[in-house]
């Protein structure tokens, strides 16, 4: 069982089958205000959660880190 689970069982947690489906009915109302499909097939990089990540993570954490360095205190 994963902690997202456990954590939910315990009441302390929240049920991510339903954040996905929040999250895709948001997704999609952006898109369609956008006139884009939703793209049907999509490489999904999975293991995130264990330290998996893309090359892209990298170049993406390097930009965030110089905006933190560059604009200090600065509020998203």
């Amino acid at each position: 069982m994963s902690y997202e689970l456990r954590v939910w069982d315990e009441g302390i947690g929240v049920d991510v089958i339903k954040l996905k489906e929040q999250w895709m009915n948001n997704v999609k109302e952006i898109f369609d205000e956008a006139t884009l499909p939703i793209p049907e097939k999509i490489f999904m990089q999975m293991g995130g959660k264990k330290g998996i990540h893309t090359e892209h993570l990298g170049f993406l954490l390097a930009e965030l880190q110089y905006m933190q360095r560059a604009y200090p205190n600065s509020v998203w």
